[in-house]
């Protein structure tokens, strides 16, 4: 048994197989989950868990040299824009509209789901390398 970080199985297989430049999304409980996309389903209730736990987790064992978020977040959820900032924000990013955001989900490895509601609690993370 693994004795900290990301214990969900799938999750952290998911993480392992990654290759330069893949991406996988973290999405809050209402983003369409295309039918070609693995779906990695964490949502418990509304709320559980958050975006920032699951993205915090995900940083503790992925390389990310590339983020996207949804333009209309930066209007509608700066909370979760700042938070990703304050993580990510000496990384390559893009903002780009969300109906264009949710096209990039389909080229996706996986989306990780989780119960967030808050509106455009949603990243996509593209794998860099450690080397």
């Amino acid at each position: 048994m693994k004795k900290d970080k990301i214990l969900n199985s799938e999750l952290s297989y998911t993480i392992a197989m990654l290759g330069h430049t893949q991406t996988i999304v973290i999405g809050d409980c209402g983003l369409p989950i295309p039918e070609n996309v693995k779906r990695i389903d964490l949502a418990v209730v509304a709320k559980i868990p958050s975006f920032e736990q699951v993205l915090d987790a995900i940083l503790s064992e992925m390389c990310v040299e590339k983020f996207i978020l949804a333009e209309e977040i930066k209007e509608s959820n700066k909370e979760i824009n700042d938070y990703v900032f304050s993580k990510l924000g000496d990384l390559e990013m893009d903002y780009v509209c969300h109906e264009k955001f949710k096209e990039l989900t389909k080229d996706a490895i996986c989306i990780v789901r989780t119960g967030d509601i808050r509106p455009y609690s949603n990243i996509i993370l593209q794998s860099g390398v450690f080397f």
